[in-house]
């Protein structure tokens, strides 16, 4: 178990302890690695005798080390078993507990056969399931923590739904499940085994793409269940949530559905970029000018 946390660390101070690889930086002229290695609660600058270059990010590594300048670390050698929750952000709630709430709504408001298809061909899946309980809910702006998917999931459904009864949108149920898998892409946009970055398919193609992608593969595997006015209005959700060209839409919203699912998104990533800002800050405070909401935050 890990008992020393990047964080506690002192200029003097002499530890054992475990940090992953974060990022690798240069050699230095004794062929040394300097890097950034941490864990959940930070990262340090670290000079590491990595002549042989056996270290890759990702990899954690247990440590005797000093704090000078530099972490200076006089020996190392691999974990091959290990809490990579210890290492990486994670999300304060348990992720079964946002699952239960995402099922019993999802119970409540999915009726029809179709929209019982579509959410069973994903959520009844254990490989997607496994992904998408671990899954971020971005690198750095929202969610970007181990369960921020799931997390944002659940939020998003949740305003979706509100906003869908309180001005009795036609398609409540369409609303809903396309609140529940607009994001479902990101489970393969991003790396979150290691330092949280994008997958070279995330790059390439970006979730919403993606997003389409898997929907397209689950109407394949029931050709005669889904109707075209159906699977055109849950694509819409997922390829419109972004609201503007700008912010990636390849298409702005054109139904009452796309609208819903897209402000629903902007509300939840919103205010959850507040929620990470102003941890730490005493009230009456201003924070730092963050550009995750591009100016800074009174608290």
């Amino acid at each position: 178990m890990k008992s020393v946390y990047a964080k506690d660390i002192r200029g003097g101070d002499k530890v054992n302890t475990t940090f992953m690889i974060m990022k690798k930086l240069y050699k230095d002229n004794e062929n040394n690695t300097i890097a950034y290695i941490g864990d959940n609660s930070g990262d340090i600058k670290a000079v590491i005798p990595d002549k042989d270059d056996v270290l890759k990010i990702g990899d954690v590594i247990e440590c005797t080390a000093s704090m000078e300048t530099l972490l200076v670390i006089s020996k190392f050698k691999k974990m091959h078993h290990f809490l990579v929750e210890q290492f990486l952000p994670t999300i304060k709630r348990s992720v079964e507990d946002i699952m239960r709430e995402i099922d019993e709504m999802s119970e409540e408001e999915f009726k029809s056969k179709e929209i019982k298809a579509l959410n069973d061909y994903f959520f009844k899946d254990e490989e997607f399931l496994k992904r998408f309980k671990r899954g971020i809910g971005g690198v750095s702006m929202h969610h970007n923590y181990l369960g921020g998917l799931a997390e944002h999931t659940l939020n998003v459904m949740y305003l979706a739904r509100t906003f869908a009864y309180r001005y009795d949108c036609r398609n409540k149920e369409i609303v809903i499940l396309g609140a529940k898998l607009h994001d479902i892409g990101k489970i393969y946009e991003f790396n979150y085994d290691g330092p949280f970055s994008y997958t070279l398919r995330g790059e390439m193609e970006g979730h919403i793409v993606i997003g389409v992608t898997m929907l397209e593969e689950a109407f394949r595997k029931e050709p005669n269940l889904y109707n075209e006015d159906f699977k055109e209005r849950i694509k819409g959700c997922v390829v419109q949530h972004h609201g503007k060209v700008e912010f990636g839409s390849p298409k702005p919203p054109n139904m009452e559905e796309s609208y819903i699912v897209h402000y629903a998104d902007y509300v939840d990533a919103t205010m959850n970029k507040i929620s990470l800002i102003k941890e730490g800050i005493e009230p009456g405070n201003w924070s730092a000018y963050d550009r995750r909401i591009e100016g800074k935050l009174y608290v």
